[in-house]
């Protein structure tokens, strides 16, 4: 006679972190559908853009070039850097959306209405709760933000002729690395304790969303200040390539001094420029720049700046979180 084998069942803690992973997805299935029809347009935006848009121009360009006085097509140049400069702006700030709906929904609302204490006492620790209502959208975040991440550095590297923007524009600077995820992964953190704190919607979505916005202007002006500088001497630093972010130009006096005049910039030729700093009593131009090789270690400690504030965020939801509940 044999016995029948059962299955062992699943461990009571994995069956319900399972079943509140899709109890987050199900409540939040509209904002994660949204952003993910956001991603898909901005790629598609991003490949018409490279395809049709540019490729049209490229085509004018080619007819103009057989004509005898050439031809300037400025409106098309102009259509292809807005609709470049539109996605630039969609993908660098779109984590002050994240910290909004973190602040409003994910957090403050359930909260407000008294759900997450019922699920509180359905076996779900408090703790656990919250881990999952962070992992969820942490993962549709960083799956979304690095593919738009990797189709932007492609789309920026190409018909770089037709743009008006540099690598130290603070959003092209934002959007070709990983500094951009780290914000909306800041905004989900900062939108999360914005709503335990106040236990409020509409509190903690303005709350949420004025704390990126200040932190994000504050940063953008601060990021070039994240690495040394180099300095350049003498026509080296009168004749800067535009891909070089230009920090403070001057001239050096008889004493060392620096002092801020560029009237000797101008000077073309060597005769000229020899003329103009004897003329000025200068002994030497100084320019302070961020060359194209300093892009990957501003972006990344500017990466590392806002990881920081995300996960002292995160720390402090917890701790909040914990305090309350014990």
């Amino acid at each position: 006679m044999s016995t029948e084998t059962r299955p062992a069942a699943p461990p009571a803690d994995t069956a319900t972190l399972g079943g509140l992973t899709w109890t987050v997805w199900r409540v939040h299935r509209p904002a994660l559908l949204v952003w993910s029809a956001c991603v898909l347009l901005v790629v598609g935006w991003m490949l018409w853009l490279q395809y049709v848009t540019g490729a049209e121009i490229r085509a004018e360009e080619a007819a103009c070039r057989k004509l005898e006085n050439g031809c300037i097509d400025i409106g098309s140049a102009f259509d292809y850097s807005m609709g470049m400069s539109w996605v630039d702006t969609l993908i660098a700030y779109s984590s002050y959306a994240v910290a909004a709906w973190a602040g409003a929904s994910l957090t403050g609302r359930e909260l407000e209405r008294g759900t997450a204490q019922l699920a509180w006492t359905q076996s779900v620790t408090p703790v656990r709760w919250l881990m999952v209502k962070l992992a969820v959208p942490a993962v549709a975040l960083t799956v979304g933000m690095t593919v738009l991440v990797l189709f932007y550095r492609w789309a920026w590297s190409t018909n770089r002729d037709l743009r008006g923007d540099e690598w130290y524009y603070t959003d092209p600077f934002l959007n070709r690395g990983p500094a951009v995820l780290a914000y909306a992964l800041c905004a989900l953190a900062v939108g999360a304790l914005a709503g335990l704190v106040l236990r409020r919607a509409l509190p903690a979505l303005a709350v949420a969303l004025g704390f990126m916005v200040a932190f994000h202007l504050w940063l953008d002006e601060r990021f070039d200040e994240l690495w040394p500088s180099t300095t350049l001497r003498g026509t080296a630093a009168s004749r800067l390539p535009m891909t070089a972010d230009q920090l403070e130009l001057g001239a050096v006096t008889g004493s060392g001094a620096r002092v801020n005049d560029l009237s000797c910039f101008d000077a073309d030729a060597d005769i000229d420029y020899t003329r103009c700093m004897s003329g000025k009593g200068f002994t030497d131009l100084y320019a302070e720049v961020h060359p194209a090789s300093h892009f990957w270690p501003l972006h990344l400690m500017t990466t590392g700046i806002i990881l920081a504030v995300a996960v002292l965020a995160t720390a402090a939801a917890f701790w909040l979180l914990r305090r309350r509940t014990h």
